[in-house]
């Protein structure tokens, strides 16, 4: 399923376009290193903490360039979407700072204190369906009956080029500090994250080795990307709800085939040891998708030794549920 958006541009130009839009309402998130992580890693590893941002993720980004743009050249009612939770709350803030009714659809059995999130940015919340890709199909429904812009959580150049912007950031904070970035590791749910840090990457550091990271219960990128073509997944299990997805989306996979380096996959134990050793080391919350990419990085530490690591924690958002799960077993 595709969006209705127009042909767009994504590059480093509209990206750094974006951040002009981006940066009215946010500050550029911390890109940090912590001695007790290099010392339990052994690496000299720096973390990029999109899971300081208002909404605890670095999808906001991508919803503030949106919802700029769409407001400029309205024609529809309101806009729709689906998510399983920070895809959502970045549409519902965006949509409320221009002014824009969103209507939210979401999984049944979603969780309930992400829903609750969403609902409080003044979003309508609708449930429909057993998971992220079979809700969609409600939202293409109401779009048509409601006059609804439907925004595909990845196909959609402004939320890429928005999202990119923590790219940047973090190749220029990389620079004041000296230090080339040798390889970046981004967590991969359908893909706007990795597809910004690859547009801007390629752009500023094509040195650098861009590492995708996925779950082993949701692997359809990594089967995609290792197939050249899309694969899809019969179910998507895996506690990172921000990396379970079963369908590609199209846009995305074809700048991923073409730009990453290496997908690695996790499994939940390995995200789980990650999620309570950020805990220990920076004090940092994780969720499951933004512990991933450290995760990957132990797995993959002896081939890292002696480089500059970048690990983008992309959220923050951890229920109380999965939070006990994590640190009272």
């Amino acid at each position: 399923m595709e969006s209705n958006s127009e042909q767009q541009e994504i590059s480093i130009d509209k990206i750094r376009e974006a951040g002009e839009i981006v940066y009215r309402t946010l500050s550029p998130s911390p890109l940090m290193n912590y001695p007790l992580l290099d010392g339990e890693t052994g690496l000299n590893l720096f973390l990029k903490h999109e899971n300081h941002l208002p909404t605890g993720a670095f999808k906001i980004r991508g919803g503030l360039n949106f919802m700029h743009h769409f407001s400029a050249s309205r024609t529809h009612a309101g806009v729709i979407t689906a998510t399983r939770g920070n895809h959502g709350q970045s549409i519902a803030m965006a949509a409320g700072i221009y002014s824009i009714p969103a209507t939210i659809v979401v999984p049944f059995g979603n969780n309930p204190e992400k829903n609750n999130a969403t609902r409080a940015l003044g979003a309508r919340m609708v449930e429909y369906g057993r998971d992220f890709d079979e809700c969609r199909d409600e939202v293409v429904r109401l779009s048509n009956e409601e006059n609804l812009r439907y925004i595909h959580s990845a196909n959609e150049p402004h939320l890429i080029n928005g999202v990119g912007t923590y790219a940047v950031e973090t190749i220029e904070a990389m620079v004041r500090k000296d230090r080339p970035i040798d390889s970046i590791f981004v967590p991969i749910g359908l893909g706007s994250g990795i597809c910004g840090v690859i547009t801007a990457f390629r752009a500023l550091s094509p040195g650098t080795k861009i590492y995708g990271v996925q779950a082993e219960g949701a692997p359809s990128i990594y089967l995609s990307w290792k197939a050249g073509h899309i694969v899809e997944t019969k179910e998507a299990r895996t506690i990172a709800d921000g990396m379970a997805t079963r369908v590609p989306a199209q846009v995305t996979f074809d700048i991923i085939r073409n730009g990453v380096d290496e997908i690695v996959l996790v499994d939940d134990s390995e995200i789980i040891r990650a999620i309570r050793m950020l805990w220990r080391t920076t004090h940092n919350m994780v969720e499951g998708a933004g512990a991933a990419p450290v995760a990957a990085i132990i797995k993959k530490r002896e081939d890292l030794r002696g480089q500059n690591v970048v690990a983008v924690l992309s959220g923050a958002n951890l229920d109380t549920d999965t939070l006990r799960q994590i640190f009272c077993n």
